[in-house]
């Protein structure tokens, strides 16, 4: 561009009338963006902010600015929409939908280049509560899981639950089936990076099940299926022991589509058989996982060092009677305190009946229902001695007996 944008635009600024100068900085606009330099379009920006121009025109002119620079090459696109955001935020109200279209688009340009964190500031940046649009659930809804998910692929769960949280508040104003499936997805997810395994697994197999009409505009086909069901299956190995764990796996064994996966149904089977798993198979069934699977822990191992220890100890339940505590670690692979430590917990929590000796060191597998049996039949011997001591006592009122010889009776 032979002259600077200043010079370009300096005279069209003096122009009285509306239509002249309307059509000039259009004009102007046109070269400045077919020259592709960031400073000219940022000297554009500054321009259209000033006094010189009047709103009316500046809002029709930063609009078309807005719309023009996507055509500019990436590196200068991101530029140049960085530093009109900047200049524009302070006037946002009066350049809303500029604004928008700035973030929408510089959020596009963003993610192409993976910046996953950075684009999804960006399209948070736009006010979706704003009084002066009307907008639609749909798209309140649209921005709120496309925010969550940009925040996913950083491997950020807690920023990203906040936007599907604000997503679930419009989720039922809202009937579009592709949002609602994006949603689901989404969710499924942030519970499985949070580590909340069971409740992953049930939103995965959930999702193994969605059939969306033809209608939709999220076509979801049979390998995403299996990939929702594999998901289900590897959270649900992962969650903690329990009751709902149990069903949950009772559930994937018999859906007769798990029998496709060669590499982990084997294991599956193992697991839901409440067989103890040996140190090759888990080794094998880690190379699958991924890096919030294997994360370390706060007390030491990884999520998946804990899943196999508390499903061997489960496992070990249905095998003993009882077993001392060192034994235990030996077949846990642990320390014989961390042994006793992890089995009680279990038992507090109620994910395993028994008790613990700790005098001889012995854990009684399905001991609780035992020690109540022997406390319901200290309660009838309790119950039977009153009874012979209240007949005793009628006995003596009515002077069949004397009080010396009922003591003595009683000692016979």
């Amino acid at each position: 561009m032979a002259q600077t944008a200043q010079q370009l635009l300096a005279p069209i600024a003096q122009l009285a009338d509306q239509r002249q100068k309307t059509e000039g900085y259009k004009s102007a606009l046109a070269q400045i963006l077919d020259s592709g330099q960031p400073d000219a379009c940022r000297e554009f920006v500054n321009h259209m902010l000033t006094d010189e121009v009047p709103l009316v025109i500046s809002r029709q002119l930063l609009l078309l600015f807005a719309q023009g620079i996507a055509r500019l090459p990436p590196a200068a696109h991101v530029q140049v929409a960085t530093a009109a955001l900047e200049k524009l935020q302070p006037r946002v109200v009066s350049f809303e939908d500029s604004c928008v279209l700035l973030r929408e688009d510089l959020a596009a340009a963003l993610e192409r280049e993976e910046e996953w964190s950075r684009a999804a500031q960006v399209l948070s940046g736009i006010d979706l509560e704003s009084g002066g649009r009307a907008l639609e659930a749909a798209y309140k809804l649209r921005q709120n899981i496309k925010i969550a998910m940009l925040y996913l692929e950083d491997d950020d769960p807690v920023n990203a639950e906040m936007y599907i949280k604000k997503a679930a508040a419009l989720i039922s104003s809202c009937k579009d089936e592709a949002l609602e499936l994006q949603y689901k997805t989404c969710y499924a997810r942030i519970l499985d990076s949070k580590r909340r395994f069971l409740e992953a697994a049930m939103r995965y197999y959930e999702l193994s099940q969605s059939r969306p009409s033809a209608a939709c505009e999220l076509k979801m086909d049979e390998d995403d299926r299996d990939t929702a069901l594999r998901s289900a299956i590897t959270c649900t190995i992962l969650a903690p022991a329990g009751p709902q764990r149990s069903r949950m796996l009772a559930a994937l064994y018999k859906d007769e589509r798990s029998t496709k996966f060669s590499d982990l149904f084997p294991f599956l089977q193992k697991v839901y058989l409440e067989r103890i798993l040996d140190r090759s198979e888990v080794e094998a069934f880690s190379r699958g996982l991924k890096p919030h699977h294997l994360a370390l822990l706060p007390g030491g191992g990884t999520v998946l060092d804990r899943s196999v220890v508390q499903h061997n100890l489960a496992a070990a339940s249905r095998l003993y009677a009882n077993i001392g505590t060192d034994q235990l670690g030996g077949l846990l692979g642990v320390a014989a305190e961390e042994a006793e430590a992890l089995a009680a917990d279990m038992v507090a929590e109620g994910r395993m009946p028994g008790s613990i000796d700790q005098v001889d060191r012995l854990i009684h597998f399905g001991a609780k229902v035992e020690v109540e049996a022997l406390l319901r039949w200290d309660d009838s011997i309790r119950a039977a001695c009153a009874k012979v001591g209240e007949l005793l006592d009628s006995v003596t009122a009515l002077g069949l007996v004397g009080p010396g010889q009922a003591a003595a009776g009683g000692s016979r």
